[in-house]
Order: C-alpha cells, then structure tokens, then sequence
C-alpha cells in the first residue's frame, strides 16, 4: 500500500512541474489575429455600423408587381440588379448575391407563390459538370448522375463531343446506352453476343441503342459530331465503362498470346493507359469498306441498332410540334421511349405526368421553366437553359413553358416499353362535369371550354 502510495504521489508531482513548464497559451491582447475579450457581449464602449440597407436602387422586371399567387416569368436579363419580390412579397437583398445566376434561374431568386415547400431538385446544369478532356485536342465528355442529381436514380446522362476522326474507344458497359445526335455525324460499330456485326452512320438527329455488355465504338466523320447518352441508370459514371485498352493493359502477354494466337511480342506497343477519346484515321468514305462479317453474318434489320429519327416528321401541335421513338418503332431499345418536343415562342408542354416511368429531359435549344408538383403539397419552380437537365419523378406532375424568344427544343426520355403521359386537361375535360364543379367550384362557362382531346403542346 505504501509503495502504492509512493507512485501516486510521485506522478502527482510530475504532472504539476510538466504544468508549470509548459507554456502558456497566447492572450487576445498578445496576439495580433484575435481582438480583445472585452468585445464578447454587451459594452457601452462598443461601436456598430449603421449602414442603410434601405436605399437599394433596382428596378422590377415585367410583371414582378402583380399578385406572386399569379406566378408569371420573370425575364431579368435587361434588369440592372433584380430583387427577390413578388407583388407584396418578398424583400430586398443588399448582398453579397451572385446577380448572373438570379438572372439565369429568375424563379428560384422570386419564385412564384403557387411554390410550396421543397421537392425533389429537378435541375442540373451541364455547364457545372467537370469536362473530361481527350487526347491530342479530340474531343471531351461530361456527365450527370446521382452525383450532382440525387434524384435522378433511373437515369444518367453523358454529353460528348468528337472532333473529325476522334474516337470514343472500343468499350462496352453494364448499363444500357441510348443515344441521340445533337450536331453533326458519327460512324458506330458493335458485335453482338451471337458474333452478328453492325455498322451504320447517323447525323443529327438519328438515335442508337446498344444493350448491356455490348462492345461498340464511335468516330466523328469529317465535321465532327456531339452526341448525348442516356443510361438506365442513375448511378451510371463514364469513367467506369470497360476499355479495350484497359483488358489488354490488364491481362498477363502470355495470356493475350495464347487468347489471340499471336506471338508476345506483337503487343510491345500497345497503350499503358486508356485512351477514352483520341485522335484516328479518318473513316473512309465507304462504309463497306468497314463492314466486316463473320459465319454468323450481320445484325438483321429488325434488330439494327440505329434509328434514323431525324427521317421521321413531326407532328405539328398547337404550340408546336413533337415525334416519338419508342420500342414500337425502334424494338431494340426495349427499355427506352423518348419524345423531341419543340414548343414554340409563348407555347407550353402541357401538364402532365407519366404513370409508368420517371422523367429525364435534356434541354436542346432555348429556354423554358417547370413547376415539380409532389403531393401532398410541394411545388418548386426551375428555369432551364440550353444544356440543362430536368428530371421528374413517376407520376409527378409538371409542364416544360418556352419562356424565351426562339423556339424551345427539349427531349424526354422514359424508362418504358412504350411512350405515355396523362394529361392534365384531358382528364379534366373528359370527367362528368358536376364532379369537376363540386371539386374545383369551376364555372359552367369555364367548363364549357374544357378539351377532351390530348393537346400535348399548347399555344
């Protein structure tokens, strides 16, 4: 016990020397980075600024003073310095404020009063995605998925672009791939599990599919090509796709030697790395020239991977003018349905939703807004620009308003074995009258003019 007793008094005595040895820690007074205690709390000695935030100078954009509930666009592109108001809500915001942001998405600074709580976010800009940039000034790709888009769980999309001659590389993926050509042409190539080949060109506007695990490849021809991909699913990333130059990298010589009844040393050459976008020889202008066969010959038609939409004309609408790709047309894409809407200047994609699939939209051209409405009583307002993606879930409903001065060219995407939506007017107009009056307290002249007829996009 004494000895015990000695330890403990001795460690006692060791922690107090080692104590008073250390030194102390710098005061405020002391230290030129920190200011001084007596400005914790209340003094009489304290000072404030008294800057008047009252005096903001701006200016309202058309419509900002009528009643919020009203919810017109707000086009602050001419406004000098745009304020969060609504008619009688809202208030000023001195700063600090990003004003060309404000500018751009006007309904997420001022947003309309019909806006309720918060939904899901509908909305990424492509402009925010990093660009993975391609070999030798060949190309670059950028991407969404849940990574920037959390909601977007069925869904991921890829926008890449292949200067003249540029390759995607030979690759394959796990998810399905869905396609469309924004500007200019590309020549794509796979082989299928039966050993069947496929080849075809496809220009602005034209569509491929190419299942999971197919390998495949693209090439700009002469003028160069973009393109944006559609994955079924959201949590799709173009960097874990798998490279022909990341099997051959990654497999023993040996191995490759005997799996391709080459000698060893006919790979001293190939790449270390992965290649992902690169500089090729132009395709030559012959596509027979490409178009090699084996014993079990080429893909038959019916099954082809490419659809050339851009062939296919519209059907002109009220307020514009849309087509639609789906299985029934293009039955190798099983699992994708999509509908190129163009909605002219004050024109609208009506109210819908789609009961069998969520929604992924690519704008194309122009500018337009969406209200997200999820029940019980959510709504947010978006504005979109070219570049932008929307995303909205089964079921919930919304419309796609062109809120600018040129056409608005938007694409939707389903996961679905067919395209469909519900329409808002539709159900409306073709409900007995008098449940829609008990409902709604609708006059019998406002239900005189209700449609029964889907007008999909309205002037």
């Amino acid at each position: 016990m004494i000895w015990t007793q000695c330890i403990t008094t001795t460690l006692l005595l060791s922690s107090i020397k080692a104590a008073l040895a250390a030194p102390a820690a710098p005061s405020a007074a002391t230290n030129p980075l920190r200011g001084d205690e007596n400005l914790i709390g209340y003094s009489s000695t304290n000072t404030i600024s008294n800057e008047n935030t009252e005096t903001i100078s701006y200016q309202l954009a058309p419509g900002q003073t009528e009643a919020a509930i009203v919810g017109l666009y707000l086009d602050f592109d001419d406004v000098e310095d745009p304020q969060p108001l609504r008619g009688d809500k809202g208030g000023t915001n001195p700063g600090p404020r990003n004003t060309e942001m404000n500018k751009m998405y006007s309904d997420k600074y001022a947003p309309p009063g019909t806006d309720s709580g918060a939904t899901v976010n509908a909305q990424w800009p492509l402009a925010l995605s990093g660009m993975i940039l391609g070999k030798e000034k060949s190309g670059w790709s950028r991407q969404q998925n849940q990574d920037v888009l959390p909601a977007a769980t069925e869904m991921a999309g890829v926008n890449m672009r292949l200067e003249a001659a540029g390759y995607r590389e030979l690759h394959w993926h796990v998810a399905a791939e869905w396609a469309i050509v924004l500007n200019g042409s590309c020549r794509i190539q796979a082989v299928n599990d039966n050993g069947q080949t496929f080849i075809d060109d496809v220009g602005k506007g034209d569509v491929w599919f190419f299942p999971p695990g197919i390998p495949h490849s693209i090439q700009a021809l002469e003028n160069g090509v973009e393109f944006m991909l559609v994955f079924d699913d959201g949590s799709f990333s173009e960097t874990n796709t798998f490279l022909a130059t990341e099997i051959f990298a990654h497999n023993p010589r040996d191995v490759l030697s005997k799996d391709l009844s080459v000698p060893v040393s006919a790979f001293q050459n190939i790449p270390q790395d992965q290649l992902f976008i690169f500089p090729g020889t132009p395709a030559p202008t012959n596509i027979s020239i490409q178009n090699i066969t084996g014993p079990a010959g080429s893909i038959p038609q019916p099954q082809s991977y490419s659809y050339h939409f851009s062939s296919q004309p519209a059907q002109q609408l009220e307020g514009g003018s849309v087509k639609i790709v789906d299985p029934l047309s293009f039955p190798i894409a099983s699992g994708f349905s999509a509908a190129l809407v163009t909605i002219n200047p004050g024109g609208m994609r009506e109210i819908h939703w789609h009961p069998s699939s969520d929604e992924w939209t690519f704008f194309i051209q122009g500018r337009g807004r969406a209200t997200l409405f999820t029940p019980p009583s959510k709504a947010t307002t978006f504005d979109y620009l070219a570049g932008d993606v929307a995303y909205f879930p089964k079921s919930n409903s919304h419309y796609i308003e062109n809120t600018g001065v040129e056409e608005l060219i938007v694409l939707e995407v389903l996961k679905a074995d067919h395209y469909s939506d519900v329409s808002l007017a539709q159900w409306i107009g073709l409900t007995s009258k008098q449940i829609v009056q008990d409902t709604l307290n609708l006059s019998n002249e406002t239900l005189s003019q209700m449609t029964t007829e889907k007008k999909i996009v309205v002037s």
